[in-house]
């Protein structure tokens, strides 16, 4: 594969915090590449820099050293070609649920008439047109998350970062919206890296699973998941699906 074919890279990336106390280092020297379309999950240890790694990437953190480079160009700051998906949904109160899906629209100047009707399209593609004139109030934990994966994808981004963003929820709604990401994902051909410390769901969403270090993360290894797709729920009761789960698992406790 050539290195033109790479749409986001990490080159010996790290990150040491400051503070009153002395520096904590967070990320030590990692590298790696993610191609065009590629769904790439990221696990490790509780506390191990996985979210700081996320940060990173989407330019919301200066690195103390090593580049990022989009489409072979280095990140300097957050850039309109990379959408991310918080942990929490981050709505904002007293917008409804269609102007909070049209706010990325509106900070870059798109017509009014093509905002609305982007932001109507997306919140169709997530189930949740009814909902439109409803504030995040009324929504459940699982609507707010749609709601939130409908803004980060309503400026047609090529990268969707995500930071465990249905970690809160019940196992039910989280295997239905992980399911719906892959539709997603699919459909918008973009680019994906996810954040995540539940392995069945890196399994279920990957193409390659990285694995993490304790703190100052490093990547300790590569997992590929050569599973077909598109996917369904039932893989995970297939034998192929339960070895890579325990791969992984079994990285991370090494």
């Amino acid at each position: 594969m050539s290195i033109n074919s790479f749409i986001l890279e990490a080159k010996n990336l790290g990150k040491v915090f400051s503070d009153s106390s002395g520096k904590l280092p967070a990320v030590n020297n990692i590298s790696f590449s993610v191609s065009k379309g590629e769904f790439l999950c990221i696990v490790g240890p509780s506390g191990c820099g996985k979210t700081t790694i996320l940060q990173l990437l989407a330019g919301l953190l200066d690195n103390t050293s090593g580049e990022i480079l989009l489409g072979g160009k280095p990140l300097k700051g957050p850039h309109r070609d990379i959408s991310v998906v918080f942990q929490k949904s981050n709505l904002m109160p007293w917008r409804s649920v269609l102007k909070n899906v049209l706010l990325p629209l509106q900070i870059y100047g798109t017509p009014a008439k093509e905002a609305k009707e982007k932001a109507g399209l997306y919140l169709e593609k997530v189930g949740l047109s009814e909902f439109a004139n409803a504030y995040p109030k009324a929504l459940s934990g699982g609507m707010e998350q749609r709601v939130a994966v409908a803004r980060a994808l309503v400026q047609n981004p090529r990268i969707l970062l995500l930071d465990e963003p249905f970690g809160a929820l019940d196992s039910f709604t989280r295997e239905q919206l992980n399911l719906e990401l892959l539709s997603l994902w699919r459909d918008q051909n973009i680019t994906a890296i996810m954040v995540t410390h539940n392995i069945r769901e890196a399994v279920l969403l990957a193409d390659r699973v990285l694995v993490l270090s304790p703190r100052p993360a490093s990547i300790y290894r590569e997992i590929p998941v050569n599973l077909p797709r598109p996917r369904t729920g039932d893989i995970e009761y297939t034998r192929e699906f339960v070895d890579l789960t325990y791969q992984i698992r079994k990285a991370i406790k090494a």
